[in-house]
């Protein structure tokens, strides 16, 4: 049960559409449906504003599909990261609205799309081999009822790339910002603008770049004010937060 959904059942209540009983019931409606190996959240987006995303590595395709068929079941929009072509494949089969973003990993499902809310959420990469994260931040983001402007291959080897954006940069709501390497380019990103930045560690990078660590931890002891710092590769955590942090700024 989504918010929506369930201030569309009161007002029916209290105008007289609705019984007491059926309000009950539909409150009552459990809020884990049970599938032997899965506890599927039904009410996540009653509490949180968006439902449960299913994070698809490790499951088979035919537990992902089982997952996404009942959050379907509620009218809820789905989301699902870290799958490979076979899970897309699967949930493309039985979803007639399901989208494989393939460089993100991930599909969507929009039951009942979010009408968009005002600004928007910047998601700027360092180089191109970090566009995967950057997509599933944009994705995430976007399903979620944002605008996203994306601005890619923007790293600190060649600033001048990243200053001709600067006017979109100093617009958005919040920013997630995706870098490998040594990971610089969310420091400089938040030296440049007054609103949150989001890091996110890629494990782009050669050796020493230990699949990300040096990056990660490059972000962490970041110089920039309002740097906030998420896991390596976790452009889903990125794109969901910043979602959180546009609803707030949207409600202003």
């Amino acid at each position: 049960m989504t918010t929506d959904q369930a201030t569309a059942l009161l007002d029916a209540f209290r105008a007289g559409r609705a019984t007491r009983d059926e309000v009950l019931r539909a409150f009552q409606a459990a809020p884990v449906a049970d599938l032997g190996f899965a506890q599927v959240d039904t009410h996540r987006a009653l509490r949180k504003g968006f439902p449960e995303v299913i994070f698809g590595a490790g499951k088979t395709p035919a537990q992902v599909a089982a997952i996404a068929a009942r959050l379907v079941a509620r009218e809820q929009n789905v989301l699902v990261t870290r799958i490979s072509a076979e899970h897309a494949r699967r949930l493309k089969r039985q979803f007639k609205r399901a989208v494989w973003h393939e460089a993100a990993r991930a599909v969507t499902i929009e039951k009942q799309p979010f009408p968009k809310r005002p600004g928007f959420i910047g998601v700027v990469c360092a180089g191109t081999s970090d566009l995967p994260v950057a997509d599933e931040a944009a994705i995430t983001a976007e399903v979620m009822g944002n605008r996203v402007e994306r601005i890619s291959d923007v790293g600190v080897a060649g600033l001048h790339r990243l200053l001709a954006k600067l006017d979109v940069l100093q617009r958005a709501n919040v920013l997630v910002v995706c870098a490998g390497m040594e990971g610089a380019l969310p420091s400089v990103v938040a030296g440049l603008v007054s609103k949150p930045v989001i890091a996110v560690p890629t494990s782009i990078g050669y050796g020493a770049a230990f699949g990300g660590v040096a990056a990660l931890l490059g972000m962490l002891t970041s110089c920039g004010s309002g740097v906030t710092v998420v896991n390596i590769d976790n452009g889903f955590g990125a794109g969901y937060a910043a979602s959180q942090i546009n609803a707030l700024a949207a409600a202003r």
